[in-house]
C-alpha cells in the first residue's frame, strides 16, 4: 500500500519514490514532446496510450531534456510476434526490438482474437520483460537476509539436498509446482522431468481455478475445455455470466459480446456483487454466495413448465434427463428464492430470455467453480445447455474463460498430480504409452518410482501440499511427509490458508523459488535459512507455443535475450536433470543447444503423443504460419479466407486431428454436428462405454457428423472396430505394425485416426453427453450449503459431505467444518475477486509503474448499512478478521456494489502479513512497487469433492475499525 497518496512535490512512501524516479530518468533523457511522443520514448505507443489517460496529467506532462544528451543512432529494428502473459484471451502483442533492445509494442489490429485492442496490463506488458524489481541471479538465504550465488552453487546445492531428500525419505517427498505461465513445451517438459524424477506430487494454477470445469465438463460431455470461442459470441442472441466478471478479468473478451449485444444479444449477469460486467445487462441478478445449483435448477424448472427445452435434442443426444428432471421438479420457485435470496420473477426471467433468444450461452469463471460443490456447479450449467439444445452450435457453449496465459495449455499437457500429458492418466498403459514416445524403457522408468502403485497413484494437489507437510504421517496416503517444494511460476498468494501454508513453509528441509519474480513466497517464509530464489526468464526471453481459452494455440517468438543472469525454464529443468543423472533419457529425441533444449523439438513430441486431445496436428511450422498471417483469419468465424493458411481455424484449436500433413483445420465448436470431422465438427465423445443400466449410450440414428459413413452412434474406434469395418486395411503395412492392439490414443502412427477421419468418424466415437454421472459423489448434482454458511437453518436441510479420508494422498474434512456455527461471530459473508489492473498472485503487475499507479492499495467493499453499523469510512483503514484468527489491515471502500452483510476483496495483494509490512525481507530492489494484505490469508477451509479445488467464494468474516 505504498502510493496511495500524492502531494506534489512530495513522494508517498518508498513505491512512489521509486515511481517517481522512473518518470524522471526518463524526462532526463527524453527532448520536450507531445504526450504520444514522450510515450513512444518510454516504450509505449497507442496500446498504452489507454493507461496514460487514466494516469494524472502531472505524471505525464512534457519533461524538459537534459543538456548535452546524445540520441542514440538507429540500428536494426525487428518486428517480434508475440502473446500478453497475463489472462487466456490470447491477445497478439507486436514487439518492436531495436539493437536488441524491446523499445516499444504496437497495437496487434491483425490479430482476429484482440484486434489491436489491449487491457491496462496487455499495453504495459513492455514493462513485465524489462520490469526492474526482477529476480536478476540466484540467492540464497543466510541468517535471514538474500546472498548473490553463482548459477553452479545453486544447481550443486540445491540438487545435492533434493537427491538427499530422495535418499532419506523417497522421491514423495518432494512436491514440485509446476506453472500456467510456462509455455506448453515448458508444462509438458516439467512434467515429463518430475516423472523420471519418480513422483505424481506435482501441480500447477488450474488446481485452484478450473479443476472443478475440467472434471465437470469432461465428465458431461467428454473434454474439459471451453468449447465456442470468445469471437463465436457475435452469434449469440443471449448469454448468461455467472460467477464471471469479464469486464476485469477478461477485458477484450468483452469487445466480442458488446458486439453481439449492437446485433441484439440479451446480456444476463448472476453475481452476488454488481460488477463492472453487471453495468451492461438487461437483467442483472444478485444471488447469495454459494447457492449456484439452487438457481440454475430453479432456471430449468421454468424451462421444464413451459416446454423450452429442446426436446429433440436430449432424445438423441443426451443420456440421464429423466433423472435431472426428477431433482429440478423439487427447486419450485419458493423454494429457489428461500435459498438464494432472488425473487421469483428474476429466475423465470433469466429462463425466458436464455430459452426465448436462442442460441444461447452461459460463459462462467471462478464464482462458479471455487466451491466445495464447484463440480456440481460446471455440471448444472452444462446440463442447461444441453436442455436448450445450445452444445455444438454456433453462439451457444459452455464457455469457460480461464484465468492465466497458459492454464489450459499447462493442463492439457503439463504437470497434473493424476494424469500425464493428454489425460492418460497413470495407468499402466498411460506410462506405456510415453514411455514409448520418450523412447525409454517402461522398466527403467518404474525403477525411477518408489513402487508400481506410488507410480499409479495420483499426487497430492497444489491446494493442499501444505497439509502433506503438517499432517500426521498416518493419515498421509504417501511412504513421508513432503520436506521440500518447488515453486516453479506460482503465486503462494493465491491460495487459501496462509497462516498453514507459512508453517509448512517453516517446518520443510528446503524451499525453492524459481520464477522472474521473487512472488510473496520469499517474503512470507519466516526462515533465516533453507530459501533458494533462482531466476528464470519470462516469456518474452524464449519461445513456444500457449494455448487460449478457447483451444486456439498461439506461438510466440523469443522478443529479448535473457536479461541479467535469468535462465528460460527449460534450460533450468535441463540443468537439473543433469545432476539428477536423467538428462539423456529427458532429452532423448530432443536437441539440446547450450543447455537449452529446442522448443520446436519438444512441441514435436507432443505432437507425437498427444492423440487424445489433438495436439498432434499442430506442428511447430503451422503455428508459425498462422501468426504470420494472422491478418487472413475472419475475426467471428476464425477461418482464414485466403492465404497460405485457407480453411485453417486461428491457432488450429484442439482437436487438430491426426499428423500435420493431414492438415486437419482444428475444431473451432466442440461438438458440432454440421461439418464433417475432417473440416472441424465433431459429435459427443464416447468416453463411458457404450451402455448404462440397459441404457445405450451411444447417440442415436441419424445423429452423426456430416457426411459420416456411420449414420448412427458407435463407440471408440481401436484395432479390433477398424477390422470389423473392413477399413484395416487401409492402413499402411507400417500404420498396421503400430497399430496392432492399439486404438486411436494409443496409435503412435496415427493409422488408425486417419483412417476414421476419411470415413466421416470421429476417433473417440459418437455418444451421448451424460447429465448423469454415476461415478461422481452426487451423480446428479444438489445443492450443499457451503461450509462456513450462516444459514443454520438450510444447513439441516442441505449438508454438505462426509468427512474423507486418504483423499489426494489427505483426509480432507466437510461436516466436521460446517458443524461448527460461526456466523454468531462473524456475521459478514465474505467473498474474492478479480481486479482489472492486478493478475494472479499480482507480483509481475504489482511490480509494473503504469498498474501500480493505476491501483494502488489492498481494500475491501462494504455496504454502506454495513459502514454505518460499523462506524467506518472509505479511505479508513479496517480489520477484516476470520474464524481461523487472521486479521487483514486494508483499506475500506464502501460501496452498494455489495448487499448489506457481504463484504468483497480482490485477491492479487501481497507483501503485508496481518498488518507488517515485509518489504525488508524481499531481496533488495525485488519488492513489488505495491504491497498490502493477501485477502487469502484470511481464507478458511473448504475444498471441492471431486478435484480438491479451494473454496474462495464464499466465507465468513468481520469487520472492525482499527
Amino acid at each position: 500500500m505504498t502510493l496511495l497518496k500524492r502531494k506534489e512535490g512530495s513522494a508517498a512512501r518508498t513505491g512512489t519514490s521509486r515511481l517517481a524516479g522512473t518518470f524522471e530518468r526518463l524526462a532526463a533523457t527524453t527532448a520536450t514532446v507531445d504526450r504520444r511522443g514522450f510515450l513512444i520514448r518510454a516504450g509505449l505507443t497507442a496500446g498504452a496510450g489507454l493507461i496514460a489517460r487514466e494516469l494524472p496529467l502531472n505524471v505525464i506532462a512534457p519533461a524538459a531534456a537534459a543538456e548535452n544528451v546524445q540520441t542514440p543512432a538507429p540500428g536494426k529494428t525487428e518486428l517480434k510476434h508475440t502473446v500478453c502473459s497475463h489472462c487466456s484471451v490470447g491477445c497478439s502483442v507486436d514487439a518492436i526490438v531495436q539493437n536488441g533492445v524491446w523499445v516499444r509494442q504496437e497495437t496487434a489490429f491483425d490479430s482476429p482474437i484482440n484486434m489491436g485492442a489491449h487491457c491496462a496490463k496487455g499495453a504495459s506488458v513492455r514493462e513485465h520483460g524489462h520490469g526492474e524489481h526482477r529476480l536478476r541471479y540466484p540467492m540464497k538465504l543466510v541468517n535471514g537476509k538474500y546472498q548473490r550465488i553463482s548459477w553452479d552453487q545453486a544447481i550443486a546445492e540445491v540438487g545435492d539436498r533434493l537427491l538427499q531428500i530422495r535418499e532419506q525419505a523417497g522421491q514423495d517427498a518432494v512436491f514440485w509446482i509446476g506453472s500456467s505461465k510456462h509455455n506448453n513445451e515448458q508444462a509438458y517438459l516439467l512434467r515429463k522431468f518430475v516423472s523420471m524424477w519418480g513422483s505424481n506430487n506435482t501441480d500447477h494454477q488450474a488446481r485452484i481455478c478450473h479443476s472443478t470445469t475440467v472434471a465437470g465438463v469432461a465428465q458431461t460431455y467428454g473434454y474439459g475445455a471451453m468449447t465456442n470461442s470468445f469471437n463465436d459470441l457475435h452469434h449469440s442472441k443471449a448469454v448468461l455470466f455467472i460467477g464471471s466478471n469479464p469486464a476485469e478479468a477478461h477485458p477484450i473478451s468483452m469487445l466480442h459480446f458488446l458486439h453481439a449485444k449492437e446485433l441484439g444479444a440479451k446480456m444476463i449477469v448472476v453475481d452476488p456483487r454488481f460488477t463492472r460486467t453487471a453495468r451492461f445487462a438487461h437483467h442483472y441478478v444478485r444471488i447469495r454466495p454459494g447457492t449456484d445449483i439452487a438457481l440454475v435448477w430453479g432456471i430449468l424448472w421454468h424451462i421444464f413448465e413451459n416446454g423450452w427445452e429442446d426436446r429433440e435434442y436430449i432424445a438423441a443426444r443426451t443420456h440421464g434427463m429423466d433423472e435431472v428432471r426428477k431433482e429440478v421438479a423439487k427447486w419450485t420457485p419458493e423454494k429457489v428464492s428461500e435459498v438464494t435470496g432472488v425473487p421469483e420473477a428474476a429466475v423465470r426471467t433469466a429462463a425466458e430470455m436464455l430459452a426465448k433468444n436462442r442460441p444461447s450461452s452461459v460463459v462462467w469463471c471462478m464464482g462458479v467453480t471455487q466451491h466445495h460443490v464447484g463440480t456440481a456447479n460446471v455440471r448444472t450449467l452444462s446440463i442447461l445447455q444441453l436442455a436448450l439444445g445450445n452444445i455444438g452450435i454456433a453462439g451457444g457453449g459452455a464457455n469457460i474463460y480461464r484465468g492465466h496465459d497458459n492454464v489450459q495449455g499447462a493442463t492439457d499437457v503439463g504437470p497434473n498430480p493424476d494424469s500425464l500429458p493428454g489425460y492418460y492418466g497413470v495407468a499402466e498403459a498411460a506410462w506405456k504409452h510415453f514411455a514409448a514416445v520418450w523412447g525409454v524403457d517402461y522398466e527403467w522408468l518404474l525403477s525411477r518410482f518408489a513402487s508400481k502403485a506410488m507410480m499409479e497413484k495420483p499426487g497430492t494437489t497444489v491446494s493442499r501440499w501444505f497439509d502433506g507437510v503438517l499432517e500426521k504421517n498416518e493419515f498421509v496416503d504417501q511412504p513421508s511427509n513432503l520436506r521440500a517444494v518447488v515453486f516453479w511460476g506460482h503465486a503462494p498468494n493465491s491460495q487459501t490458508r496462509l497462516p498453514d501454508m507459512k508453517a509448512a513453509m517453516q517446518k520443510l528441509d528446503m524451499l525453492v523459488v524459481i520464477d522472474p519474480y521473487p512472488t510473496m513466497t520469499a517474503a512470507m517464509h519466516g526462515r533465516k535459512d533453507g530459501v533458494y530464489l533462482l531466476p528464470a526468464t519470462t516469456q518474452f526471453e524464449t519461445q513456444g507455443s500457449c494455448t487460449a481459452s478457447n483451444r486456439s494455440i498461439q506461438w510466440r517468438e523469443r522478443v529479448i535475450q535473457p536479461l541479467f543472469e535469468c535462465k528460460t525454464d527449460h534450460e533450468i529443468m535441463y540443468l537439473f536433470a543433469k545432476k539428477f543423472g536423467f538428462a539423456n533419457e529427458m532429452c532423448k529425441n530432443i536437441k539440446v543447444v547450450n543447455n537449452e533444449p529446442v522448443i520446436e523439438d519438444i512441441l514435436r513430441e507432443i505432437n507425437r503423443s498427444c492423440w487424445t486431445i489433438g495436439y498432434t496436428g499442430c506442428s511447430p511450422e503451422r503455428l508459425k504460419l498462422h501468426m504470420h498471417n494472422k491478418h487472413t483469419f475472419n475475426p467471428t468465424t476464425l477461418r482464414a479466407e485466403s492465404g497460405p493458411c485457407k480453411g485453417d481455424y486461428y491457432g488450429l484449436p484442439w482437436p487438430c486431428w491426426g499428423t500435420p500433413e493431414m492438415k486437419h483445420p482444428g475444431t473451432p465448436i466442440l461438438y458440432d454436428l454440421s461439418k464433417p470431422v475432417a473440416e472441424g465438427g465433431l459429435p459427443f465423445r464416447a468416453n463411458w462405454g457404450v451402455a448404462y443400466k440397459g441404457d445405450s449410450l451411444l447417440a442415436a440414428d441419424g445423429s452423426a457428423t456430416a457426411d459420416s459413413e456411420i449414420d448412427t452412434g458407435y463407440p471408440e474406434f481401436d484395432h479390433v472396430f477398424l477390422k470389423r469395418l473392413g477399413w484395416w486395411q487401409e492402413l499402411t503395412p507400417e500404420e498396421q505394425a503400430q497399430a496392432e492392439g492399439k486404438n486411436w490414443k494409443t496409435d503412435l502412427s496415427g493409422g488408425i485416426i486417419r483412417v476414421a477421419i476419411k470415413h466421416g468418424c470421429a476417433p473417440f466415437g459418437n455418444a451421448r453427453a451424460r447429465c448423469n454421472v454415476w461415478n461422481f459423489p452426487d451423480p446428479v448434482p444438489v445443492h450443499r450449503e457451503p461450509l462456513m454458511s450462516p444459514r443454520r437453518d438450510l444447513v439441516q436441510k442441505y449438508p454438505t459431505y462426509d468427512d474423507k479420508a486418504a483423499f489426494w494422498r489427505l483426509p480432507t474434512l466437510y461436516k466436521s467444518v460446517q458443524a461448527v456455527d460461526f456466523s454468531k461471530d462473524y456475521p459478514l459473508i465474505m467473498t474474492s475477486g478479480r481486479l482489472v489492473e492486478y493478475e494472479g498472485g499480482g507480483d509481475e503487475t504489482r511490480s509494473n509503474p503504469w498498474l501500480a499507479e493505476l491501483q494502488q492499495a489492498m481494500f475491501v467493499e462494504i455496504s454502506p448499512q454495513d459502514a454505518l453499523n460499523i462506524g467506518v469510512q472509505s479511505k479508513e483503514f479496517v480489520w477484516v478478521e476470520t474464524p481461523t484468527g487472521a486479521r487483514l489491515k486494508v483499506y475500506a471502500m464502501v460501496t452498494p456494489r455489495v448487499p448489506q452483510g457481504t463484504v468483497w476483496m480482490p485477491y492479487h495483494f501481497g507483501g503485508w502479513w496481518m498488518g507488517e509490512d515485509l518489504r525488508e525481507h524481499y531481496p533488495e530492489g525485488a519488492a513489488p512497487i505495491v504491497l498490502g494484505e493477501a485477502a487469502n490469508t484470511g481464507w478458511t477451509y473448504g475444498y471441492d469433492v471431486v478435484t480438491m479445488m479451494q473454496e474462495t467464494k464464499v466465507s465468513l468474516c468481520r469487520v472492525v475499525r482499527t
